[in-house]
């Protein structure tokens, strides 16, 4: 609906009165939800699966139109993690994982060139490194079967279960975009609708949401793996980086005080730090379930909203940072991140939220960058690529074969058994539904407990703050899910945020485990 132009020529402070009561109407009075054909979406919250468990089918025409359009929003900045800051070193494995996985990558010994990128994920690129927000912690590791990229957050868990839901959460998290300012109300008016955020907005807000720097903090996949062996047998992963440098968070007055100085003082710290020869290191840990094991939770281990407690953690080797790029924008800006750069032994699990990532990071990066955006020295694998890909836009390629074509007598290209997909046996109808094990609050209240009581304290000042101007109805849902996940927690933050702490406990006695 057009509002403005059916207006005349009124003052200001009329247009926006009747546009807060027009949109107050629609709220009331809801239109269809279409796609941009015009055509009517049916479930709009859950991507289409093969079966209660199976993986995300590409005829989900709502799935991939709303990541392709969210793919294209800005050029050439990033939609998200525009803000980064990069440096190249080295991976060396520690404990052989030749029991799990084919991948080259994990052999005894081996030592893999790496390039991180890291990030803020919401905010623009030139934003204050204080701002509060997840930290992006992506590596491409330029393995001997070819690049792998693997992108994660500081976070262990993410804030939905479902990518269908990822460019709305975006757009909830951007400024207002009438005004271009930020808003908390329209971030928790989204998150009202999203109890399975719970756990990872209870990180955001604690002192983890503002770190001290990228060396002292931790990087997680975020979501389950499969690694496949050579015998094809199959395990489900998380992947853990974690500094040996310690962790480090600013608290808010720390904030305050690191923003009036220095609004780099992340990017500041990870190139002084190498310039001197101080190489940050993480050590790579792993968690390992086989599908058997899946079902033993009482919640989904494929959530992406959930940690893995209880699942010991295993070594695997050693990452050591040790040089800066020497041309920003040619390496740490045109890297190209994607979840879709795997190699054999090494697949995505059935995680649907990684499930759109492996097309829409791709997407993305092909949109900003071009077909050939692989070919980028940054990008490049460091093995020979073979294939029948052509020209497109800036194809700095040396091919000279007329065989663009495969297969071929003239210049066959073989396809390894060994390359192929793990099989994943499939039942049931194709879906539009929830998981089957939700357990949205349980994890986040493990979270809450498990802070001293300054962080606590921390928590419920930054939580309570944001909230106290959303409007009522959102700050009371959010409110209920917060007391649901732990009682003092959900309390603290009404008194903080002006909230009743009776209808709290109303609306949390409603809400499910």
């Amino acid at each position: 609906m057009n509002i403005i132009p059916a207006l005349g020529i009124v003052s200001s402070r009329r247009v926006l009165c009747v546009l807060s009561a027009s949109l107050l109407s629609l709220s009331v009075q809801a239109a269809t939800l279409t796609r941009d054909n015009g055509a009517a979406v049916g479930d709009n919250q859950n991507s289409q699966t093969a079966g209660a468990g199976g993986p995300v089918l590409l005829q989900d025409v709502q799935l991939i139109q709303k990541l392709q359009r969210f793919d294209r929003e800005r050029i050439p900045e990033r939609v998200v993690h525009a803000r980064g800051t990069g440096a190249h070193g080295t991976f060396t494995v520690t404990d052989d994982l030749s029991d799990l996985t084919k991948a080259k990558v994990f052999a005894a010994g081996t030592a893999t060139p790496v390039f991180v990128r890291f990030s803020a994920v919401v905010h623009g690129n030139h934003s204050p490194e204080t701002l509060r927000d997840p930290r992006g912690f992506a590596t491409k590791f330029y393995t001997s079967d070819g690049n792998w990229d693997l992108v994660g957050n500081n976070f262990p868990t993410f804030f939905i279960r479902d990518a269908i839901k990822f460019p709305d959460m975006v757009h909830a998290f951007k400024p207002d975009p009438r005004s271009n300012l930020d808003d908390d109300s329209r971030r928790f008016d989204f998150f009202s609708h999203v109890p399975e955020a719970t756990r990872t907005l209870t990180e955001l807000y604690s002192d983890s949401g503002t770190p001290a720097s990228y060396r002292e903090m931790d990087g997680n996949g975020v979501h389950a793996y499969k690694l496949i062996n050579a015998k094809g047998e199959v395990h489900y992963v998380k992947f853990h980086w974690k500094s040996l440098q310690g962790i480090r968070n600013l608290d808010p007055k720390s904030v305050v005080e690191v923003q009036g100085k220095d609004y780099s003082h992340m990017t500041h710290d990870l190139v002084a730090h190498i310039n001197k020869g101080n190489f940050p290191k993480w050590d790579l840990y792993i968690q390992v379930l086989t599908p058997q094991e899946l079902g033993k939770f009482d919640f989904d281990p494929l959530d992406a909203t959930k940690i893995w407690p209880g699942v010991p953690e295993r070594k695997v080797g050693q990452m050591v940072l040790d040089r800066n790029p020497v041309n920003v924008f040619q390496e740490t800006e045109q890297v190209a991140m994607a979840p879709a750069n795997l190699v054999p032994g090494i697949e995505p699990s059935e995680d649907r939220l990684l499930q759109g990532r492996v097309f829409a990071y791709a997407d993305t990066q092909m949109y900003r960058l071009g077909p050939n955006a692989l070919q980028l020295p940054i990008n490049a694998a460091k093995v020979a690529v073979n294939n029948g890909n052509q020209d497109g836009a800036m194809n700095s390629g040396h091919s000279s074969t007329g065989v663009n074509y495969q297969p071929s007598r003239l210049l066959p290209r073989e396809e390894p058994a060994a390359a192929r997909y793990s099989q994943l046996a499939l039942a049931g109808s194709t879906q539009q539904a929830k998981i089957q094990h939700e357990q949205n609050f349980k994890q986040a209240g493990d979270l809450y407990r498990s802070y001293s009581q300054k962080e606590k304290q921390d928590l419920i000042e930054n939580f309570g703050g944001s909230l106290a101007d959303t409007d009522d109805e959102s700050k009371h849902i959010m409110l209920s899910y917060l007391y649901k996940a732990d009682p003092e927690y959900g309390a603290g933050v009404a008194k903080v945020a002006k909230g009743d702490l009776a209808r709290v406990k109303a609306l949390a006695a409603k809400l499910s485990d």
